[in-house]
């Protein structure tokens, strides 16, 4: 196994904390983007000098805390006070909060995600249409592996004066940024003002 040299490393995190920039400056929700732009920054064009997605979250909630303690923390509570609402709508899914809310470095460009348990997404968007809730259906692609991704089917909806998306369907674990596999089974996930379903 190779050792990053010290130089290496301080570019890493320097990558890391730019793109943590961008995401809550610039609205950047990709973490590939925002570190692709951060390194164009830097000159830095060697993919190995990138962060993982972990360190840019970990830049996040330093750049919150250092930067904007009170009004972030003042954010995620009306965030989360959406999210609430939002789960309520959609109690008969068992919904639950996942992303950047959960973890706490939610920005006001994020979307709130709920994942939930359907066995269709029509059922879902069948329920807003119900209560008069305008919404639209989308796709929305999640890794399930290191080098796999899935489509779901999704439906985006406004909740209160934020956005939101939910995966919808039947999986056995929510979808996942990290190496972990999801099999067929049991769950599937929701944001705050759109909706995603896996099948």
């Amino acid at each position: 196994m190779t050792r990053r040299s010290p130089r290496a490393d301080m570019l890493r995190q320097a990558i890391a904390r730019e793109a943590a920039r961008l995401m809550i400056e610039h609205g950047h929700e990709d973490y590939g983007i925002a570190k692709r732009k951060a390194a164009e920054r830097f000159g830095v064009t060697e993919l190995a000098v990138l962060p993982k997605n972990t360190e840019i979250e970990e830049a996040l909630a330093e750049h919150q805390r250092l930067f904007q303690p009170a009004a972030h923390a003042s954010e995620l509570t009306e965030m989360r006070s959406t999210a609430i609402d939002a789960m309520r709508l959609l109690a008969e899914f068992e919904p639950r909060l996942v992303g950047p809310l959960l973890s706490g470095t939610a920005t006001a460009h994020n979307d709130i995600t709920l994942h939930l348990f359907a066995d269709t997404p029509e059922s879902v968007a069948v329920q807003l249409m119900d209560r008069g809730i305008r919404h639209e259906v989308a796709e929305r692609r999640f890794r399930v592996q290191r080098d796999e991704f899935e489509a779901y089917p999704a439906v985006r909806f406004m909740a209160s004066t934020r956005g939101a998306v939910a995966p919808t369907g039947r999986v056995s674990c929510p979808p996942m940024t990290t190496g972990v596999q999801c099999a067929e089974g049991e769950s599937t996930s929701i944001p705050a003002a759109s909706a995603h379903s896996k099948r």
